[in-house]
């Protein structure tokens, strides 16, 4: 079993290992004191690993309760979120309960943003069902929900007491679902790792199984470093937004039904390295090589919208700072910087 510490305010622990969430309840019994656990979730991942977590936790002496909601973005919603709370509420949970965030990255931030308000905050742990939700969103405490207006506006720090990673639960995935944290893969290697992105370069949507373990692994030490540099996204924590900025507009334009995450933040990845290319920050050898590896997954490039039409929607980003807005650029493989633009610059900069 492999185990990551991440150091942020309230410390905490990542359990990595094939077939770990037979025996959780074994961890999650020496992190915890809480006896009576809240598992929100949702349909599909309720029919295949629902049952095995509340064995475990039964088999514990544990008590389990669950809500299931709909799978898919437009549940990360408030009409959701409420739900979850008269849940929580009929189901008498307490401050010395835990919530259990069992699924994908919907799962995960509205879990963990229900945890942080309901009774001022519980305890809550990740056990995240998804490679983009086990390299990405299960770390670093970010929770949050969707507006009308933009993706993400409302939310808070939260950080788990716990996240369990097995990397077994990833076979049923689709094609488009693993593709969708491959995306979010190739972009820690743009940022910090050129090995890393050699990795997975070396490999494409059919062959990277034999290879998910290193990739997680990797990933969630480069997210625990920066997390715990930067716990609340002042500074250094903004270089895990490249390809963000311009993703979030992807979704947020095709209404969060055409594209998924990792499918936008590929096309954002792209379209703003072509932009730094364009303005000499970038050698399009790196552009290049950024496509390719984006297609071995197979996920866009491009979009049919405009960059007239996306840029005015990156104005609601969470990343905009009064008139400014900071943008994650690449100027190599493994070597990004942040920089801050006035609107009046991003919009030369997009070309716009």
């Amino acid at each position: 079993m492999k185990k990551i510490s991440v150091n942020t305010s309230q410390k905490y622990d990542i359990f990595i290992e094939k077939g770990l969430l037979s025996n959780c309840a074994e961890i999650i019994k020496s992190q915890t004191k809480s006896k009576k656990f809240a598992i929100i979730t949702d349909d599909i991942v309720d029919s295949l690993y629902s049952e095995i977590l509340i064995n475990s936790l039964t088999h514990e002496g544990f008590t389990a309760v669950k809500y299931v909601f709909k799978n898919g973005e437009s549940s990360k919603s408030i009409e959701n979120l409420n739900n979850i709370y008269s849940f929580l509420a009929k189901e008498n949970i307490t401050r010395s309960d835990c919530i259990i965030a069992l699924g994908g990255g919907v799962v995960g931030d509205i879990t963990g943003f229900a945890a942080a308000t309901f009774l001022r905050g519980l305890d809550y742990i990740q056990i995240p069902t998804t490679l983009l939700a086990q390299i990405d969103s299960s770390v670093g405490g970010k929770t949050a929900i969707n507006l009308t207006v933009g993706k993400n506006l409302v939310g808070s720090f939260k950080q788990p007491i716990l996240v369990i990673c097995d990397s077994n639960v990833l076979s049923t995935l689709s094609e488009e679902i693993l593709a969708d944290g491959m995306a979010e893969a190739i972009k820690y290697g743009m940022i910090r790792s050129s090995s890393l992105f050699d990795l997975i370069n070396n490999h494409n949507i059919d062959t990277v199984s034999n290879v998910l373990d290193d990739i997680i692994y990797e990933c969630i030490s480069i997210k625990s470093d920066v997390v715990s540099a930067d716990e609340f996204d002042k500074g250094e924590r903004m270089i895990l937004n490249f390809g963000h900025t311009l993703g979030h507009a992807v979704e947020s334009y095709y209404n969060y039904e055409k594209y998924s995450h990792g499918s936008a933040v590929a096309i954002g990845m792209a379209l703003i390295t072509k932009q730094a290319v364009e303005s000499s920050l970038c050698e399009k050898i790196y552009l290049e090589k950024l496509i390719e590896c984006i297609e071995k997954y197979r996920l866009p490039v491009k979009c049919s919208a405009s960059l007239n039409e996306l840029v005015p929607l990156c104005y609601n980003d969470k990343k905009r700072e009064s008139d400014k807005i900071n943008i994650i650029l690449c100027s190599k493989i493994g070597a990004c910087e942040i920089k801050q633009l006035t609107i009046e610059n991003f919009n030369l900069f997009m070309e716009v």
